[in-house]
This record gives structure tokens, sequence and C-alpha cells, in this order.
């Protein structure tokens, strides 16, 4: 754990370099929305449209308690909380995200709406079934016992709670090139295949409504971003902020990782009975 936490720490105060980009950019703090920190903090392939998708899934009202369980820099669940209204506690290993997360949405008018935690995703402390949704992103390639994530989102869920997985899986084309954005080496690193989870997710409980691979997608958004970027110029903050200096390398890695089949995004929507 020490060591996947110690991975996403950046090279310097990661609050800092955000700020001084913005200001460098010329971005007015007052008027700063969720969308205006996508490049930062949604912090996974095809980023704020994915989490989009997840929101839909999610069946979210103005009313409703979400669990995000290892919630970055908090992209996610400041998107939620904009779109639908609903309250979100994002729970996070590394001490620095959730201190960066808070500020964020200070930032844009949304911490009375989500709070962030550090803890372990697969032992929150939080009370049984105290939440009306859950969901985890990009989340479980760093944590080898899957069973005790999923677990742990069951138990916190009320029955009838939807749980959604977007994360990324091992594939059929060989083994993952390193480094990627969630880990320099294999060390850390533990993507699931599909047919782990067909059988994670029902062995914790869950019934799966539904699983939509988006690999295809995910290929094409790299591309995208790829050549907006040579296009525009990159925007003024982005996750090279606190992956440094192999970030490019990362991109191109994930790039022949999606279009090599090493590995797939795959989202899975379930229920708890």
């Amino acid at each position: 754990m020490n060591e996947v936490s110690a991975f996403y720490t950046g090279p310097g105060p990661l609050l800092a370099a955000i700020s001084s980009a913005l200001d460098a950019a010329g971005v007015d703090r007052t008027k700063l929305r969720p969308a205006d920190l996508a490049a930062v903090d949604e912090f996974h392939i095809r980023g704020r449209r994915a989490t989009l998708e997840i929101i839909e899934a999610l069946a979210l009202t103005a009313d409703s308690h979400v669990l995000d369980l290892g919630s970055g820099l908090g992209g996610p669940a400041r998107t939620l909380a904009e779109v639908t209204g609903c309250t979100v506690t994002g729970v996070d290993l590394t001490p620095e995200f959730c201190e960066v997360a808070t500020a964020l949405s200070e930032w844009t008018g949304l911490s009375g709406r989500t709070r962030f935690h550090v803890g372990d995703a697969t032992a929150t402390g939080l009370p049984d079934e105290s939440m009306d949704a859950a969901m985890t992103v990009h989340v479980a390639m760093n944590i080898p016992d899957k069973h005790a994530l999923y677990a742990e989102a069951f138990r916190v869920l009320r029955p009838g709670g939807r749980f959604v997985v977007y994360d990324v899986l091992q594939g059929e084309g060989g083994e993952v090139h390193y480094p990627v954005p969630w880990a320099a080496d294999p060390s850390t690193s533990f993507p699931a295949t599909l047919e782990d989870m067909r059988r994670l997710l029902p062995a914790a409980g869950f019934e799966v409504i539904s699983e939509v691979d988006s690999s295809d997608e995910s290929l094409s958004w790299f591309q995208h971003m790829r050549a907006k970027i040579q296009r525009e110029g990159p925007p003024p903050v982005t996750f090279a902020t606190f992956l440094g200096d192999s970030f490019a390398q990362m991109t191109a890695n994930q790039v022949a990782n999606l279009a090599e089949r090493r590995i797939r995004t795959v989202m899975f929507v379930c229920s708890r009975p």
C-alpha cells in the first residue's frame, strides 16, 4: 500500500503546482467549474465522458449519497455532485490526493457536497448499508485482493443500491507495457481479466446488470487527445503534474497496450439485491 501511495505522490507540492499552472494560464478561480479541471482530476481513460456514463448507470437523484472508492483528486465525485446534486464521500489511500481533492472542491464551490478521507478502499470503516450507490474508477488495478474491495462495496450499499466498476482489465494480447499511469512496473499492478470480473462481482453478492467494453473508444480517445495536444498544445494542467517526466512514456504505452489488446476498458453496472 505504501508503494502504491508513493507512486501517486508527485515530484513536488501538487496543489501549488495546479494553482500556479491555472494562474499562468489566466484561469479565473472564482469561475472555476469541474469541467475546467478534467485534464488533471478525471484521472481515467476517456475522462469526463466516462464519468457521465457512470452517472447515467448509477441512476442518482439529489438525495443520493455515493461512495467513491479510490477517489483520487475527486474529479468524478465533483462531476456527480454538479450534475445530479448528490453527495459524494471519497476514500483514497494517498493523503495528498485527499488534500488536493478537498481544495479543488472548495475552488469549484462543491465542498458542501463532496468530502474526501484517507483510507483503505477494502476496509473503509463506514457503517453497513449507509450508501445509496458506489463506484470505483481505475482503482482495482492496484489492489491484489479484489474480493475485499467488492465485498466492501456490497457491505456499505443499501439493498437495491447500484455499484459501478469502470476499470482497466488485462487483455488477451500479452503482458502490459510499463510504465503506465497506475504503475511503474508489475510489482504494484494487478489487472483482473474479464473472466475474473465475471466471477468476482457475483461472488461478492452483486447482480451484474450490464457489462460494456469501451476498449475501441478508449484507443480513439487517446489518439484524439494526442492529436489535439500536437495541434493546440497541452491544457494548463494535466496528469503530468503528478506523474512527472514519465507521463509521455506512460501515454505512449497506453496507446500500444490498447492497440495490441494488452489491456481493455470495461464498465460493469451492478446492483445489491
